[in-house]
């Protein structure tokens, strides 16, 4: 695949569809870590994951201090707490990452991830560079790392603005954290695949192969058959 990178093997796994076992032990899956830079898409291949597989892939909802959007809801977007509220729980170390961007925080509850894995779901999460870095350093979270970038940094310009849901300012703002996280995207050891979102179609199929191939590799090695596991063929 030109256009993306992995450590695993190429050989794909197609038509692959996740269901839940039968009985037996839960396998407890990877978490799949996605960032890249605001407008690039990853909220929609996240989306796209969830909506297909819905019982098998689950997104965790982040804890964030600010203000929300038009049409978000509190449960469902985030939770939107005080940044009060969100200090208290980075002293209980309650959080796998959190950033401060824009004037605001932005976490991940650690407690949300472990119980989604140890129901044998895969969590698919979104979590900036900065986020990566210290989940690679410093947590006990065993996860996967995708980044996701533009096509070029002119087409991130204009997908920003055609939200219209930004200040100029906040574009601004974004575009330079856009900068610094595509410099950093292809450190060594930071992500597992890096994949470039031309077409959303194409991306998402790349994506979910990752995933599978992640998933199949990790039931093999655990004895568990593709026929008679979370993993079959349509």
């Amino acid at each position: 695949m030109p256009s993306s990178k992995s450590r695993l093997s190429q050989q794909p796994y197609p038509e692959l569809q996740l269901t839940p076992p039968p009985t037996g032990p839960v396998i407890k899956f990877r978490p799949i870590i996605i960032s890249g830079p605001s407008g690039v898409g990853k909220g929609t291949l996240i989306q796209m994951l969830h909506e297909k597989h819905p019982g098998m892939v689950t997104k965790t909802v982040s804890h964030t201090t600010r203000q929300p959007r038009q049409g978000e809801i509190e449960g469902e977007n985030y939770f939107f707490i005080s940044k009060a509220k969100f200090r208290s729980l980075i002293s209980k170390n309650a959080f796998v990452e959190y950033t401060y961007f824009s004037g605001n925080y932005y976490g991940t509850s650690k407690k949300t991830v472990k119980d989604q894995t140890a129901k044998g779901m895969i969590v698919v999460l979104e979590i900036d560079i900065e986020g990566v870095k210290q989940m690679r350093k410093a947590t006990d979270i065993d996860a996967s790392y995708v980044f996701i970038k533009p096509p070029s940094f002119e087409e991130l310009e204009t997908r920003l603005r055609n939200r219209s849901t930004e200040t100029e300012e906040s574009i601004e703002q974004r575009l330079q954290q856009a900068k610094q996280e595509l410099e950093q995207a292809d450190t060594p050891g930071l992500y597992d695949m890096v994949l470039v979102n031309e077409d959303i179609a194409v991306s998402y199929g790349k994506l979910e192969n990752f995933i599978w191939r992640l998933s199949a590799d990790m039931m093999l090695k655990r004895g568990i058959n593709h026929g008679t596991g979370r993993i079959t063929g349509d």
